[in-house]
């Protein structure tokens, strides 16, 4: 089993930056993709980053460029640097592990990212 906990939401003006951390707790496998989704009010649940253990990382068109996902193994912790911030990067964002070995997905609870114009 593997619990996430997500922190660094919080109000930002247009342009501005901030830093979401989420770290696991259990066993994280080599295989595991570790990863943030996010989701705006009304809206689906959509991917902006993953990052595999060997660092190889995948990122939505609207979030390149701007956003930097990263990880540090040795504490099993993601992060997610968002700089040049938008109103539409308004959602709670959410942390992920995407277990392939078992086709299973672990959820963080979520933290409210909110971008003022």
């Amino acid at each position: 089993q593997v619990q996430l906990v997500e922190s660094g939401g919080g109000l930002v003006q247009a342009g501005g930056s901030l830093r979401l951390s989420c770290r696991a707790s259990g066993i994280i496998l080599i295989s595991d993709v570790m990863g943030w989704y996010r989701q705006a009010p009304g809206k689906q649940r959509e991917l902006v980053a993953t990052i595999t253990i060997g660092g190889s990382a995948n990122y939505a068109d609207s979030v390149k460029g701007r956003f930097t996902i990263s990880r540090d193994n040795a504490v099993r912790t993601v992060y997610l640097q968002m700089d040049s911030l938008k109103p539409e990067d308004t959602a709670v964002y959410y942390c992920n592990v995407r277990r392939t070995a078992w086709d299973k997905d672990y959820w963080g609870q979520g933290t409210q990212v909110t971008v003022s114009s």
